[in-house]
């Protein structure tokens, strides 16, 4: 472990933490930081999964009362997504990584696509009397499926959790933010407990990455918490298509 190994890890769980924070894709600023390490793909995985837990968490303290206002939301779908995000976890340790390498990065771009037509979208979905019905069972199913991904990989995971849920609840895109935030922290909780138990974690990368995962969740649970929504939904659509793109060109240079 050089100087230079720790001085871009500790900027990568920064900006990890952060942008976790404010879309999801954390995952893929400290991941390809671990594998230049001279890590191996599947452990600087898991590996990353570990580093990044507390700046999911910082981000509920950055959120602030936003998350509290979800709490009742999110209980209710905390059980789903945590089997779901087992079952994740265990397709990651059972199966070829190069499994979802072709279908991630479709389900990212349309993920993208869709928080950038959400508003377009809801108002044709609004009832007669112009409200916007939610659809409990709807939301249940695509954050069911949206956590196996996320127990199994996670990149644009914020992304595609902020997708479904904003179809499928009537809730400003802040809320639906902190209820996208607390679902991460079920994700990202089950797998670090897979992971330690059962995976090639390495310890020493997440000593230096996560304290700095912590702080940039933080930030970025504050920045998200006053932005404007509508630069809100730009930076998350941008960053969104620049992660589908990002996994699409590691998918064609592994295939």
């Amino acid at each position: 472990m050089t100087v230079t190994d720790i001085g871009l890890l500790c900027a990568a769980g920064l900006v990890g933490g952060f942008v976790n924070a404010i879309a999801g894709g954390g995952s893929l600023v400290l991941f390809p930081a671990l594998v230049a390490t001279g890590i191996s793909s599947v452990a600087a995985n898991v590996t990353n999964s570990v580093a990044l837990w507390p700046g999911y968490v910082g981000t509920l303290f950055g959120l602030g009362s936003l998350v509290h206002d979800q709490a009742n939301r999110a209980r209710s779908l905390a059980p789903t997504a945590a089997v779901a995000a087992a079952a994740g976890c265990a397709l990651l340790l059972l199966t070829p990584e190069r499994a979802f390498d072709l279908v991630v990065p479709a389900l990212v771009i349309l993920a993208s696509l869709l928080v950038a037509a959400q508003p377009a979208i809801t108002r044709r979905l609004r009832d007669n009397d112009g409200r916007h019905r939610e659809r409990p069972r709807a939301l249940l199913i695509t954050v069911a499926v949206s956590c196996v991904y996320g127990g199994y990989f996670g990149g644009g995971l914020g992304v595609i959790l902020l997708a479904v849920i904003g179809l499928t609840l009537a809730a400003p895109l802040r809320q639906t933010n902190a209820l996208k935030s607390i679902i991460s922290v079920i994700v990202a909780t089950v797998s670090l407990l897979a992971f330690a138990l059962f995976a090639p974690v390495h310890w020493l990368e997440v000593a230096i990455a996560a304290p700095s995962a912590l702080l940039g969740g933080i930030l970025g649970g504050r920045f998200a918490r006053s932005v404007d929504e509508r630069l809100l939904r730009a930076g998350i659509v941008v960053f969104g298509l620049l992660v589908g793109g990002w996994l699409t060109v590691r998918a064609i240079r592994g295939s």
